[in-house]
């Protein structure tokens, strides 16, 4: 994914509120922007880390500008949560996820299990369905290692359950977990930090839910999914190597 014009970076001075954030140009100058990610963002609002930013000149936007990229731990990581499922069609596209590019359509946010909506909806008169439910990524503790969650998510295990339950009615499912940071080699389910989360991951895996982790390489031009890294993880469904 291409942005529609090169970032523009700056010096993060604090993110607050959840959907907002203050920062320094070059020359010094101060500005409000907001923030596409409602989530805790751990590790990625130290005061003075280089962000980038997209520009907006939509008279409806009260503000012009929105962060896309934080560095951290000398890497870029995409922070923008309006992203993975765009991420995830490109890179079932260049047939980076096992055979899903084989499906013959594709929709978007379609109705399924207790009100929910899935990421994406694949179809095929000879493979029938699959349920594709996409994850931002952008946590990492470990060098080499990401991690999800980065917080308590009881709707992600919802998900989980949801996703379980279409395969027991006969249709593929797939959790895909879209990490936009390039330095790391594999995923990791963030068992202390949600343990009910990971109880779902234990079940889902179990049930038939099958996972891949799509790691992205990230710049202030595009960002753009790889390949496939391992998911560290005991269930026999979840990927452990990298295509």
């Amino acid at each position: 994914m291409i942005f529609d014009r090169p970032l523009l970076p700056a010096t993060l001075v604090q993110r607050y509120k959840r959907f907002l954030f203050d920062a320094h140009l070059a020359d010094g100058t101060a500005l409000t922007g907001s923030c596409p990610n409602t989530g805790s963002m751990r590790g990625l609002t130290t005061p003075g880390s280089r962000i980038w930013m997209s520009e907006h000149d939509s008279p409806t936007r009260k503000y012009r500008r929105m962060l896309e990229i934080v560095e951290a731990d000398d890497t870029l990581v995409g922070i923008n949560t309006g992203l993975p499922n765009r991420l995830a069609e490109e890179a079932i596209r260049l047939e980076l996820v096992a055979d899903l590019h084989l499906y013959e359509s594709l929709a978007r946010e379609q109705k399924y299990g207790r009100n929910s909506r899935i990421d994406i909806l694949l179809s095929d008169s000879v493979r029938g369905r699959a349920y594709v439910e996409v994850k931002n990524v952008h946590f990492s503790r470990k060098p080499s290692v990401a991690e999800f969650p980065d917080s308590p998510t009881a709707r992600g295990a919802k998900h989980l359950e949801e996703l379980g339950d279409m395969v027991e009615a006969g249709h593929r499912a797939i959790m895909v977990y879209l990490v936009q940071r390039s330095d790391c080699d594999s995923l990791r389910i963030c068992r202390d930090y949600d343990p009910v989360y990971a109880a779902a991951f234990d079940r889902a895996m179990g049930r038939g839910v099958e996972a891949y982790a799509v790691k992205c390489m990230v710049s202030p031009v595009e960002i753009a999914p790889i390949g496939l890294i391992a998911i560290d993880e005991a269930g026999a469904n979840a990927v452990r190597n990298s295509a």
